[in-house]
């Protein structure tokens, strides 16, 4: 039987977004971002997050740097009871990339590739599935993989409701949870 998943971008999502985030000392996590995870993981959803990272891409740090960061992060999840099934990020970019990561890759989003590979990878229903991003690109790889539901997180920035109508715009991660738990978005959220 396949599995759904919740996929969550990084920047801006898990943490707040101050540009290029890859030291401990530099992460905030977004209010609410815990208790959503751990609702996910209760509820039998997949935990993935699904992040581009230009960063590495442009020589601001190294992909060991990256992944040295995701674990410390993950950890900080396991201590709250909170669990991340699996972390896929694209290092691309199509101009500003430097060497071998200087590529219009099919993982950077807007392109569905991550969401595909974790669709193979983990078995899972991405119909049934539900994305939440905080930029459209994020939203067009939802929608292009065919991921069921998308949310559009603004944490109560103007302008960026303008985005996919087909996507639900929330400004609390605990608006999230509605969809989760499979009773739908309330007309509050619409």
């Amino acid at each position: 039987m396949k599995r759904k998943a919740l996929f969550l971008d990084r920047d801006g999502v898990i943490n707040v977004d101050y540009g290029y985030v890859h030291r401990q000392q530099d992460c905030v996590f977004v209010d609410g971002i815990f208790d959503l995870v751990r609702l996910a993981n209760a509820t039998g959803y997949q935990v993935v997050v699904v992040t581009n990272q230009a960063g590495i891409g442009r020589g601001y740090f190294s992909e060991s740097q990256f992944v040295a960061f995701m674990e410390w992060m993950r950890r900080r999840f396991d201590e709250r009871g909170a669990r991340i099934d699996r972390v896929y990020f694209c290092p691309h970019h199509p101009v500003a990339g430097m060497g071998r990561y200087r590529q219009a890759c099919a993982c950077r989003k807007p392109q569905p590739g991550m969401l595909h590979d974790a669709r193979r990878d983990l078995d899972l229903d991405l119909s049934g599935s539900i994305l939440v991003g905080d930029k459209q690109s994020d939203l067009d790889a939802g929608a292009r993989a065919g991921v069921g539901r998308r949310f559009l997180f603004v944490g109560g920035q103007p302008g960026q409701a303008e985005a996919d109508p087909a996507a639900d715009v929330v400004a609390r991660l605990s608006d999230i949870g509605v969809a989760l738990r499979g009773t739908g978005i309330t007309a509050e959220h619409a």
